[in-house]
């Protein structure tokens, strides 16, 4: 029964999730009206779609206060990062190209370089950043100001050109109180209006408060199922509470590669990584730490989060060279991806229930190793 009404609860918390970003994406849409494509979704819409990540990860922190909070934070935003480069792009190209609107789709390889690379630095830096037993308030200040640099140069990089207008100016309309029970939250903030900056304002305001509710949902759920398993929450974050906290990422991805926008539907995808690691990470455990002090890990919570990072770097390089090198990225791209990804999810599975399956214990000992080689020589 636990194992039920957990797993109903993270689909309800998916579900206000979805419903809150749609209100969110309108109203960034709208903030973020003058920004280039490319530009808009790597900075806009990635943050927007990665707040349910953020919120979660200080959930997990300041819930737990204790390792198992980090490892459920560095889990949640790992985990999401995997599905971001693999699931998101292979929604968008099986939606597109499965749909028969186009037979191949093309984005930019100066898109891919830079995001990519971007994004590949960023897991580079968070290996070599927790290497010890104890985290403290500069780790999470370090990786705040590297977003910080990433977002900089992505404002600076837009330069002048046309900037392609295309968000919605209003909502559906109708009733505001039943809107806001159906969870159109758009409709209830906005009426029959038009958004102005006013409105979007407290419409993205709003859309927060929704999704900071259903993310603390999401930690109570994942906590429960885990106990009601017997897996350590880390494992229980890694595959659903990241999974459920990228579904704004995967729609709003959805909806650009719809209108064409296949820049920013990459983008979003490699852009909410990049937010994922450096600010969803960074700032809980820098908040966390200034308040409570280092936070100290078992060797154990160590040796799995050290393996999920360097776990998460590889799969990003596969990833990285899956969309740079085919001059179009066509159907059979988005099979391998998803195939890599139910790898992935398997050997968390079977890693979180100690199985004894040679395989899994040979890449788990294979990852110590590449993980102990980056200790060494940082």
């Amino acid at each position: 029964m636990a194992v039920l009404s957990s797993l109903g609860l993270i689909i309800i918390t998916c579900i206000v999730i979805w419903r809150a970003c749609d209100g969110f994406e309108m109203a960034s849409d709208y903030l973020g009206r003058n920004m280039k494509e490319g530009i808009k979704g790597a900075t806009i819409n990635a943050i927007g779609s990665s707040l349910p990540e953020l919120f979660t990860t200080l959930f997990f922190l300041f819930v737990l206060k204790d390792k198992d909070g980090f490892s459920g934070g560095i889990g949640t935003t790992a985990g999401s990062a995997v599905f971001n480069a693999m699931i998101i792009p292979a929604v968008v190209i099986m939606a597109v190209i499965g749909k028969g609107i186009v037979d191949r789709i093309d984005v930019s390889k100066k898109v891919i370089k830079r995001d990519g690379i971007s994004l590949i630095l960023c897991e580079i830096v968070l290996i070599l950043l927790i290497t010890g037993t104890e985290l403290h308030w500069y780790h999470g200040l370090v990786l705040m100001l590297l977003y910080v640099a990433y977002i900089s140069y992505m404002l600076l990089s837009q330069g002048s050109g046309d900037v392609d207008n295309d968000y919605e100016d209003e909502a559906d309309g109708g009733n505001r109180t039943v809107a806001f029970f159906k969870g159109d939250l758009a409709t209830a903030v906005l009426g029959d209006s038009k958004i102005n900056l006013t409105k979007a304002w407290i419409l993205m305001l709003v859309s927060v408060f929704f999704i900071g509710i259903a993310c603390y949902w999401l930690v109570e759920a994942c906590e429960q199922f885990g106990d009601a398993i017997g897996m350590p929450i880390y494992f229980v974050s890694v595959v659903l509470a990241s999974a459920a906290t990228s579904v704004p990422d995967t729609i709003i991805s959805w909806k650009d590669a719809m209108k064409g926008n296949y820049d920013d539907a990459v983008a979003n995808a490699l852009g909410s990584n990049i937010f994922d690691i450096c600010f969803a990470l960074g700032f809980p455990l820098f908040l966390f730490t200034l308040m409570y002090g280092p936070i100290s890990m078992s060797p154990e919570t160590l040796e799995n989060v050290g393996q999920l990072r360097v776990l998460l770097l590889l799969i990003t390089i596969v990833a990285f060279f899956i969309y740079l090198v085919p001059k179009t990225i066509k159907k059979g791209h988005g099979y391998l991806l998803i195939t890599l990804y139910g790898l992935f999810v398997l050997y968390i599975i079977l890693k979180g229930i100690d199985s004894d399956l040679s395989v899994v214990t040979s890449i788990s000992n294979g990852l110590s190793g590449i993980a102990n080689f980056f200790s060494s020589i940082f």
